[in-house]
């Protein structure tokens, strides 16, 4: 039993802050020993890019996105602008339709995103392409700070930050969500610098369009599963904090919950998708990245808290000492605490002492749930847009 304890404790320190704490050393290490290298001489600063905009009924946000595209910081000519809105059904296609700066992209059948980013793809013309969400806003220098990485030719894919807007008045789950982004922001800081960002939100992501790969049409995580890809083919993934898309937090736990499980279900047919990253002999730092950042927190992690308490339940119970009887009281305060959160959570009601215990339960529930549809295959393409807080 104390075998498993330990080896659980492990499992879930590593997963969660032991892989940030190493990461963090081999950075500095790599920073000591390795100079900055100089932008290259003669490096076009305004390369043609596309941006890409996928919308699915979202009438009532498209005319604030417009306008903040129209906003972005960069050469009018060098800045071609697709938005796709395949299977709507409300005046989305007619409101993007009135600005002639604006390529319509629009098929009443509706496929999914993924066929809906393959079928763009073939619109764009330009050598690099920015894909973002139709619910999201970016800051004005975004382009400008995701294009600058690619003089580097190594360089396959740019990944943005992804930032939750947050107010006194939103929901228990915006707390949390932005948290969480927030340390997942750091890590992929790390990840990037130390040698490739492991995976890309849709919210914000660029690829050269040379090396866009059309994702199977059941594909659920589609960007993450393009971003690896570039790997699996020798090119790496930067990570740009400056570039970020922001978007209001779910509204409710509820919400957030569709939401989570459905990258959950994903993150386990990208495994499939992606079983080249597991040779460590072949790609030793992706694999090792890949592993320690994503797939332990995705298959080990949930099943070793678990064990942790099972195991020191017994050992209490058969063996008791301080220590353990102490470890025991302290996960049970944190379950106390996470379940606690939960009610309030359900409630629309925002509690800081309590959603940080209520988020990690949350998440690793949720990674249950996605599997579970995962091997039943019950876990559509076909996106259920999860309700988000209002924001003014």
């Amino acid at each position: 039993m104390k075998i498993i304890f330990w080896l659980s404790f492990a499992i879930i320190f590593y997963s969660y802050l032991g892989y940030g704490i190493l990461l963090w050393i081999l950075v500095r290490i790599k920073r000591l020993l390795k100079k900055p290298m100089p932008p290259a001489a003669g490096q076009d600063p305004y390369p043609a890019v596309a941006l890409v905009v996928a919308a699915y009924n979202e009438q009532d946000f498209i005319l604030r996105k417009i306008e903040n595209t129209l906003e972005l910081d960069y050469p009018k000519h060098r800045l071609e602008l697709i938005f796709i809105t395949d299977g709507s059904t409300d005046r989305t296609p007619e409101i993007i339709s009135r600005y002639p700066s604006i390529r319509l992209l629009h098929e009443p059948q509706r496929r999914g995103k993924v066929a809906a980013m393959n079928r763009a793809i073939q619109q764009v013309e330009s050598p690099l392409v920015i894909f973002c969400d139709a619910n999201t806003l970016l800051n004005k220098e975004c382009v400008r700070e995701i294009v600058k990485h690619y003089a580097d030719p190594k360089v396959g894919g740019v990944a943005g930050e992804k930032r939750i807007w947050q107010r006194e008045a939103d929901a228990a789950a915006a707390a949390g969500e932005g948290l969480y982004w927030k340390y997942e922001s750091y890590l992929k800081k790390l990840d990037s610098e130390l040698y490739t960002a492991v995976g890309a939100a849709g919210e914000l992501f660029s690829v050269r369009k040379a090396l866009f790969e059309k994702a199977p049409e059941g594909t659920i995580i589609e960007d993450f599963v393009q971003s690896l890809k570039l790997c699996v083919n020798g090119y790496v993934v930067r990570y740009e904090p400056n570039a970020y898309a922001a978007e209001a937090p779910s509204a409710s736990i509820r919400e957030e919950m569709k939401r989570k499980v459905r990258i959950c279900a994903g993150a386990f047919q990208a495994m499939v998708l992606l079983k080249d990253l597991f040779n460590i002999f072949r790609y030793p730092m992706v694999s090792f990245q890949f592993i320690s950042h994503r797939i332990l927190r995705w298959t080990i992690c949930p099943v070793a808290l678990i064990t942790l308490l099972l195991s020191n339940i017994l050992i209490a119970w058969k063996a008791p000492s301080p220590f353990y009887l102490a470890v025991l009281a302290a996960q049970g305060l944190f379950y106390v605490l996470g379940i606690t959160g939960w009610i309030f959570a359900s409630r629309n009601i925002r509690l800081k002492a309590v959603y940080i215990p209520f988020y990690f339960l949350f998440m690793n529930l949720s990674v249950f749930i996605g599997f579970n549809r995962f091997l039943r295959n019950k876990q559509t393409v076909l996106w259920e847009k999860a309700a988000r807080s209002q924001v003014h």
